[in-house]
């Protein structure tokens, strides 16, 4: 069975690149399970036109360890740029300006910051993709993108998402197929965008209530509150931006 669903990923990856007629695909590897395995579909579906990237923005050094080993493990070229000092310029600038207008929220940095780093790394993705002619490809799983759990033109700036209708437990089982490391498979959902930040904290519920959710499965009254309100508050995130009608 996953065997069936890998090669069809990857018939859809070669299929999405001819039709766009591009050369092949890129991604950005964080460390963590998802981007592993889509790194993983991508060089199985151009072993010669697929490449990596990885993007530190004051992150954890392990993370840049794990997303190393996974590229190494399949033997995929990938480039490494440190984003820490454009970013810190930028945020810098960013708030000085909003103090010296006196419109600035100390409440709203954190939230703000972690935003510039997601689209940072995706304006850096476009452009090593525009050098080799290369559709960049997501990382999102069914949870976060039913929950919208990831940033708007940011993490979710991409051409081709592959893994949208795999839960996270499905990501784990074909991470363990295609021999991600272990530590990587087991290693708890982070963005890194803080010290202590998980994934299900912000969330407000863990990935394995999502799943049995998605799968109609009954959960509590809590947790379906909570996803349905992230769903529906996240609407605009999986949409093309709003356009008023035409003029009569």
């Amino acid at each position: 069975m996953m065997e069936a669903k890998v090669k069809f990923l990857v018939n859809w990856l070669q299929k999405k690149v001819k039709e766009a007629n591009m050369n092949g695909l890129l991604v950005g590897v964080s460390g963590g399970l998802d981007s592993a395995v889509v790194a993983n579909l991508i060089k199985l579906a151009f072993p010669n036109d697929a490449l990596g990237v990885i993007l530190p923005v004051q992150s954890v050094a392990s993370d840049q360890e794990d997303a190393r080993e996974t590229l190494e493990k399949i033997n995929m070229d990938f480039i490494e740029i440190d984003l820490s000092s454009v970013h810190k310029k930028l945020l810098d600038q960013i708030n000085k300006s909003l103090q010296d207008e006196s419109t600035f929220d100390a409440d709203k940095v954190k939230m703000g910051d972690a935003n510039l780093r997601a689209r940072l790394r995706m304006s850096t993705l476009y452009t090593i993709a525009n050098n080799f002619r290369y559709l960049v490809c997501g990382t999102d799983n069914e949870a976060e993108w039913h929950t919208g759990y990831f940033t708007k033109y940011g993490d979710g700036g991409v051409d081709i998402n592959p893994l949208v209708h795999l839960k996270k437990s499905e990501v784990r089982e074909m991470a363990r197929y295609l021999n991600v490391p272990n530590r990587i498979v087991d290693k708890e959902p982070s963005a890194g965008l803080w010290t202590g930040q998980t994934d299900e904290a912000e969330l407000g519920t863990s990935y394995d209530v999502i799943d049995r959710y998605l799968s109609g499965q009954p959960v509590s009254d809590e947790s379906k509150q909570i996803i349905e309100t992230l769903h529906k508050q996240t609407e605009h995130k999986r949409n093309i931006p709003a356009t008023p009608p035409p003029f009569n």
